[in-house]
């Protein structure tokens, strides 16, 4: 089983997902693949840096410790890019965007750490995407009326003549493909890249590699993590129409 969580064995190489154990349900196979395995760990990072901050500052002093600080400067640096991004309006939508950053953040950069990024699944990217989708409805519904949503959907032309009204529906079914196709796509290609490298070159493949983790894992993670937040909060700042 760990061999095949990790994508580096001493004798291969393998990016692939793999099917660890199945279960019926209703009739039907169902697998856990080492995509789900790797979203579990990437969980319980999470879960278990949470519980721990949340201890540390319900005793917190005057003067912080390192946790406290590193605490505090990943919380005011993801209210700040919420903030100037989406205004007053998106403090409601700080815990979500946070969330979703540190999630997609360490998915991306745990092929660094042998794993085979979460995010290189499109069953995980998808989910996301979806999630995004139906919040900016959500959203949409409640700081519009259905007379806005209706005039924006028939736009360019009057709310009269529904003629772009299809293809604005096609638009936006198209949002949570392009997100999770666009995060998807770049996590992959990174994967795919790494593996040939680890197997065509096996023989040179000694240190420097480690400068292409650094670009595809943590810099090409970085970005992507980013562009996907930003993403989400200009639809959402669009879906609440203008603040009056």
């Amino acid at each position: 089983m760990e061999n095949a969580i990790l994508m580096a064995t001493e004798s291969k190489v393998d990016f692939m997902i793999h099917g660890l154990f199945s279960y019926e349900l209703f009739g039907h196979t169902v697998w856990i693949t080492t995509s789900h395995v790797c979203i579990l760990i990437v969980m319980l990072l999470m879960i278990a840096f949470a519980v721990v901050v949340n201890i540390k500052m319900r005793h917190a002093t005057e003067v912080p410790g390192a946790l406290q600080n590193v605490a505090e400067l990943i919380v005011e640096m993801l209210d700040n890019m919420v903030r100037g991004t989406m205004g007053k309006r998106g403090r409601g939508f700080a815990n979500y965007i946070s969330t979703i950053f540190l999630f997609i953040l360490l998915s991306n950069i745990s092929g660094i750490f042998g794993l085979r990024p979460p995010t290189a699944d499109y069953g995980t990217t998808l989910p996301l995407g979806i999630i995004t989708f139906f919040l900016i409805h959500i959203t949409q519904f409640r700081y519009q009326k259905p007379k806005e949503i209706w005039k924006d959907m028939c736009s360019p032309l009057p709310p009269w003549l529904p003629i772009w009204f299809p293809i604005n529906v096609i638009s936006e079914i198209a949002v949570p493909i392009s997100l999770s196709l666009r995060l998807f796509a770049n996590v992959l290609s990174g994967t795919v890249i790494m593996a040939l490298v680890y197997t065509l070159l096996a023989k040179f493949a000694i240190i420097w590699p480690a400068a292409l983790h650094v670009y595809f894992d943590l810099f090409s993670g970085a970005i992507q993590t980013y562009v996907f937040c930003m993403l989400t909060m200009t639809y959402i700042s669009n879906a609440m129409g203008s603040e009056e």
